[in-house]
């Protein structure tokens, strides 16, 4: 039995490892829940170019062209422009007659992703009005939706960082109350920008942008667009920080996507992030690594925990604790199978994982809980019910990113589909339900 005894030391450091390689993940949540980075006031306006790539989005597309001209922001600070690529609908005609928009077209069916359609459109920006005439650029997807204050609080903290940092918004859903699928992809964006990029902030650490609502220098795509992977923006992350560039999280600005609510659509978009995770993580933990181990600079300590924390964040997570939890699970097997047999090997693998599966779900759900508290200002209204029941199911949400990564392990081509939008919830109507919000609090 000794041989089981060295496995079960060699298991334990495992997770002893992966915990240390985590912990500080609980810092920047416990910090998120108090604190948050404000940004002083600038009577600086800042002139920005507003990227909105479309495919096939002729329902919502006009929403966020809407929301953008009804901003609190100088309109002739904002130029909006719209990539129609790859579209077999009205995208494009829809846009050209919605707030003055500047539409193209690009079909190219070979290059499907959002991050050929930027790089399409930042190359004519180049060409037709010159990126050096914007101070920076948004970059959005079709079916967002927009705060009323969102230009101002972003400008803020764009001047505030000297215009040196990209900067990244709070991100909720317009449809969050459609069902509990929608509520739970809702959950899992808001807790990633309460519990991970608040506290990064505060704490002076980079945080990452989670898909759009984010602006950049205009510096950055003065030699064009360069992300046209699965998920540009882990790539796009990876390489800010490796250039020691920071995103910061602007917490007050707040803008609303659409989320899926079929499962079928879910696995597929969740499989499409799963293998683009992972070939970030190939791509660039070469990289990454080697700037950690560089001797580190005056003043670099930040950067360097910025470094370990978007390295330890591209790692597969999900299928190393899977292969260390089945490595455990079965070395417990067949030592009870040897000294107890079948049945009781069976129930004794059982036991011992039942305490730690019961204590991650408890501790996911009060996570929800959570969430809908904080955040009851910033979720748009939508029945009791789900909430309770997204609550409680949450952690099973959070659960599929095991086989979604597996799957993308031992897929080699995972094609690019874009995610059907049709929920066409408008600027008046979530920004009315904020300003109900505010007076209740006031109340």
């Amino acid at each position: 039995m000794e041989l089981f005894n060295i496995l079960d030391r060699c298991i334990g450091i495992l997770y002893l490892v992966l915990a240390l390689l985590t912990v500080h993940f609980v810092f920047f949540g416990v910090i998120g829940i108090f604190r948050k980075k404000r940004f002083p006031t600038t009577e600086q306006k800042l002139r920005y170019g507003i990227i909105i790539p479309a495919r096939n989005e002729e329902s919502v597309v006009a929403g966020l062209i809407e929301s953008v001209r009804k901003n609190n922001y100088p309109q002739d600070k904002l130029d909006v422009f719209v990539i129609a690529h790859n579209c077999t609908d009205r995208t494009a005609e829809v846009a050209r007659a919605t707030g003055g928009a500047i539409v193209y077209e690009y079909n190219n069916p070979e290059e499907c992703t959002m991050g050929y359609a930027f790089r399409y459109l930042f190359d004519r920006i180049r060409d037709d009005y010159g990126i050096e005439s914007y101070d920076g650029f948004f970059l959005f997807n079709a079916d967002n939706i927009l705060d009323k204050q969102y230009f101002e609080k972003m400008n803020d903290a764009f001047v505030a960082c000297n215009r040196k940092c990209v900067i990244t918004s709070f991100r909720s859903s317009k449809n969050f109350g459609s069902n509990l699928m929608s509520a739970m992809y809702g959950l899992y964006f808001a807790y990633g920008c309460r519990f991970e990029s608040r506290g990064r902030t505060v704490l002076g650490c980079s945080t990452r942008v989670q898909g759009t609502g984010y602006v950049i220098n205009s510096s950055i795509v003065k030699d064009g667009w360069k992300y046209v992977t699965l998920t540009e923006d882990w790539e796009f992350t990876a390489d800010q920080i490796l250039q020691g560039n920071k995103i910061v999280f602007c917490d007050d600005a707040v803008f609303y996507d659409e989320q899926p609510t079929t499962v079928r659509v879910m696995w597929r978009q969740r499989v499409r992030w799963a293998k683009g995770h992972l070939l970030v993580c190939i791509s660039r933990m070469k990289d990454l690594i080697r700037s950690i181990l560089k001797p580190r600079k005056r003043g670099g300590g930040i950067h360097k925990g910025s470094l370990f924390d978007i390295t330890v964040n591209i790692l597969p997570f999900c299928v190393i604790t899977t292969a260390v939890t089945l490595l455990q699970l079965i070395v417990s097997f067949i030592r009870a199978l040897i000294s107890e047999g079948f049945w009781s090997a069976l129930v004794a693998g059982f036991i011992k994982g039942l305490p730690m599966t019961l204590f991650s779900y408890g501790l996911m759900v009060v996570a929800s809980a959570l969430i809908y508290i904080l955040e009851r200002k910033r979720i748009p209204k939508m029945p009791i019910w789900i909430k309770i029941v997204s609550a409680f199911i949450w952690p099973i949400f959070l659960l599929m990113s095991f086989p979604c990564e597996i799957v993308a392990l031992f897929t080699k081509n995972v094609g690019w589909k874009p995610i059907p939008h049709s929920d066409t919830t408008s600027f008046d109507t979530l920004n009315e339900e904020s300003e109900e919000s505010d007076v209740s609090k006031q109340d």
